[in-house]
C-alpha cells in the first residue's frame, strides 16, 4: 500500500489502483484527482475533516465510492449516502479492510459539547484515531498518524500517545493550525516519542508518500 499525505488531516491510501480517502476537509487543497476511489472515511463532522465541496469532488470522480462515518457525520452530511459506523465495526471494500475504534472526540473545552469521532484501522497495519487519543488495542501498528497541533491537545499528550501505541513508523497529521516554527517543534517531539519504542519517524509534507 502507498499512503500519500495531503494537507492537515487528509490522506489517501492506494492499493492495486484502488484508493481510500480519509478526512478530506476544508484545510486541504481541493482534491481534483479522485478517480479510483472506493471509500471515504470521515472521522467526525468538523469542517477541517470534511466539507461538502471536497466530498462532492470525490463522488463525482468515483460515483460508486462508499462513504463511512459516525452518526454525527451522517447527520451533518445528510445530502450524501454516508454509511454509519461505530467502534468494533468492520467493513471490507475493495482491497481495504476497515476496522473502527473509539467513538468520542477529545474535549476541546468544558463549554463545548463532545461529538462523535471514530478512528480507523486499515488492513490491520495503519491506524488513525481522528481527533482523539484512543489506543487501538491488540494491534501491532506499522504506521500511525499522530496529531501535531489542535485546540484539543498538548504536544505532550501526543507524545504519550505515540509511546503508548509504539508504532513501527509515525508521521504528523492535523498540523495546519501551526506556524512553521510550531511544526518543527512538533516534528522533533513526535520523532523522539516514536524512537523510544524503536520506531522511525517520517517527516511527511503534503504530497509526500510512504509505502508499507
Amino acid at each position: 500500500m502507498r499512503l500519500t499525505k495531503l494537507e492537515h488531516a487528509a490522506l489517501v491510501i492506494e492499493d492495486s489502483g484502488d484508493r481510500l480517502f480519509i478526512d478530506p476537509g476544508n484545510y486541504t487543497t481541493p482534491i481534483t484527482d479522485a478517480a479510483g476511489a472506493v471509500a471515504v472515511v470521515i472521522t467526525h463532522e468538523h469542517a477541517d475533516h470534511w466539507s461538502p465541496e471536497q466530498l462532492r469532488r470525490i463522488v463525482d470522480a468515483s460515483p460508486d465510492v462508499r462513504l463511512f462515518g459516525p452518526a454525527g457525520v451522517a447527520a451533518a452530511a445528510s445530502g450524501f449516502p454516508v454509511e454509519t459506523v461505530a467502534a468494533d465495526d468492520v467493513v471490507e471494500v475493495g482491497p481495504f479492510r476497515l476496522r473502527f475504534f473509539g467513538g468520542r472526540h477529545a474535549e476541546i473545552h468544558s463549554s463545548i459539547g463532545i461529538i462523535d469521532n471514530i478512528g480507523v484501522i486499515v488492513n490491520e497495519s495503519f491506524a488513525y484515531a481522528g481527533d482523539s487519543f484512543v489506543v487501538p488495542d491488540g494491534l501491532d501498528v506499522q504506521v500511525l498518524a499522530a496529531p501535531a497541533g489542535a485546540p484539543w491537545m498538548k504536544i505532550s499528550e501526543s507524545m504519550d500517545y505515540v509511546r503508548a501505541v509504539a508504532p513501527r513508523r509515525a508521521f504528523a497529521t492535523h498540523e495546519m493550525v501551526l506556524s512553521q516554527f510550531g511544526k518543527d517543534l512538533s516534528h522533533a517531539r513526535l520523532a523522539w516519542a516514536v524512537e523510544q519504542g524503536g520506531g522511525e519517524y517520517a517527516r511527511l509534507e503534503p504530497g509526500d508518500t510512504l509505502d508499507f
